[in-house]
């Protein structure tokens, strides 16, 4: 039984400063100052780390912004290359014409002209989509490509809510760790991708159901993840994850909570437009079923090396049980594992997997990994690693988009040279899954368990004892914590769990 002493340790562990245990959040703080001193006083005065971190958010969004000046200026509306030798496309300008929001039509409901019968975005997007149009002031008399200009804008200032609400919410999610939120702000794919489409509206739902779940506020993290997952599909895959830890730990009735207020918030979104306009609502399924293999994906490569086309009906098959095995091996590594997995790091292996194995990959998909990236390895140089192949394939893409379309000029990135950008991209993903499959297996090497601490932003799973454990007994996180490897050791509370935050 640890001592009175220990146990007031517990309860008064102090934030973690990042320049005291990264070596590179300690090189990089050399440029306003060096490390924090023993005396620094952290979390008090206007500057807490929250507020640094959410300026600090916009100011790389603003960079960001600043980068698609060209387009912004000109070479959107010229229908060249040029939009992809400056890498500063965006869907957005393109599609408040082409999705007829700039003739006042109604998604879901009004049909549109060509072969994109009806938007092809899930009913919150296309809410958040209408809403932007509406705030597009710009008078109809006004030449278009004034008004796409206002209405990009208006979705940036959005979308830069967005942007800091994740930001935030990374902050706030690990308790002792809010300076983690800086990586968020400073990710440099998040700056360069931002406004390419309409990303962040459900990875700001998911970071604060993330937050939600972290405070033990399971029927709150359901009704946003139900929310994200009516704005982008990926978020509904957290489930995976929560249900086995859920399992392991015996958790039963805050999975059931969370469950219940997904399927219900989901529900009260979709169901409306599910019965008013149902060709409408489905069209975006229907299109992600249709959809044939895309750029950024490993089936892209192969279709281009051997040079013979995949059904798409085939890809899909082999994606969904691609993606059902790596699922099972999370499971397996979950319900196996010496001490049980983080929420987080679960979290983030499923999405990854989804990612890979995926017939498409977007430039902006990366914003889906970043928070739960930085939550589940908090270190600077793996993740630095990981955004600088991020950032390759970034650039890859559009120079190869500007190759394609430059015609005799061949200006840009050849075929060979793109599938070396989408192997960067896939290897920095594998190598990110590769080290939290590590820090699962041996949480003496995971950053945010070297104090002693279970699972800080797993809510209720946070010290909850074993009831499930396949291949071994049930252990219990008092005896299962790993020991701190650097600074002050930190024991372990009570034999009732792990010490609160």
């Amino acid at each position: 039984m640890p001592s009175t002493e220990d146990t007031s340790v517990h309860q008064e562990r102090p934030v973690v400063r990042p320049t005291r245990e990264d070596e590179i959040s300690a090189a990089g703080s050399e440029l306003i100052g060096g490390p924090a001193g023993r005396w620094a006083r952290l979390g008090s005065g206007p500057l807490t780390p929250v507020r640094v971190i959410a300026l600090v958010a916009i100011g790389m969004f603003a960079l960001g912004m600043v980068q698609k000046v060209p387009c912004y200026d000109w070479a959107w509306f010229r229908g060249t290359s040029s939009q992809y030798t400056h890498a500063c496309y965006s869907d957005i300008p393109h599609l408040y014409l082409g999705r007829g929001f700039a003739d006042g039509l109604v998604p879901y409901v009004d049909r549109l002209g060509g072969d994109m019968a009806y938007l092809e975005y899930p009913v919150l997007t296309g809410l958040f989509m209408q809403i932007a149009s509406w705030l597009t002031l710009t008078p109809s008399t006004d030449p278009m490509q004034q008004r796409e200009q206002m209405y990009w804008m208006v979705n940036a200032g959005m979308l830069m809510i967005c942007a800091v609400i994740i930001a935030v919410c990374v902050a706030r999610t690990h308790r002792r760790r809010p300076w983690d939120g800086l990586l968020v702000a400073l990710a440099p794919a998040l700056a360069l991708t931002a406004t390419i489409n309409w990303d962040l509206l459900a990875v700001a739902l998911t970071a604060a159901a993330m937050l939600m779940w972290s405070r033990g506020r399971a029927l709150a993290f359901g009704i946003l993840i139900g929310l994200a997952t009516a704005a982008k599909l990926y978020p509904v895959l957290l489930l995976g994850p929560l249900l086995v830890l859920c399992w392991r730990a015996g958790t039963w009735r805050e999975f059931g909570r969370a469950l219940f207020g997904a399927a219900a918030s989901w529900l009260l979104v979709n169901l409306p437009v599910m019965l008013y306009a149902p060709e409408g609502w489905k069209k975006f399924y229907t299109f992600s079923q249709e959809r044939q293999i895309d750029y950024g994906s490993f089936w892209l490569v192969i279709t281009q090396r051997t040079g013979k086309p995949i059904d798409v009906g085939t890809v899909n098959t082999a994606s969904v049980l691609l993606m059902i095995v790596l699922c099972a091996g999370i499971a397996g590594l979950a319900l196996t594992a010496r001490h049980r997995p983080r929420f987080a790091q679960l979290a983030f292996l499923v999405v990854a997997a989804f990612i890979l194995t995926n017939k498409v990959y977007s430039p902006q998909y990366v914003l889906w990994l970043i928070p739960l990236a930085v939550l589940a390895r908090p270190r600077w140089r793996d993740f630095l690693v990981w955004q600088a192949c991020e950032v390759m394939y970034f650039l890859g893409i559009w120079f190869y988009l500007a190759y394609t379309t430059s015609g005799d000029k061949h200006q840009g990135l050849p075929q060979e040279g793109y599938q070396v950008a989408i192997a960067l991209h896939l290897l920095g993903t594998l190598y990110l899954c590769a080290l939290v499959v590590r820090d699962i297996l041996r949480p003496d090497r995971d950053p945010v368990r070297r104090d002693g601490s279970d699972d800080p932003s797993g809510g209720v799973l946070d010290g909850a004892p074993d009831t499930v454990v396949l291949g071994q007994p049930a252990h219990h996180p008092a005896r299962n914590a790993a020991p701190a490897v650097r600074g002050p050791r930190v024991e372990w509370g009570t034999a009732g769990g792990a010490p609160s935050d």
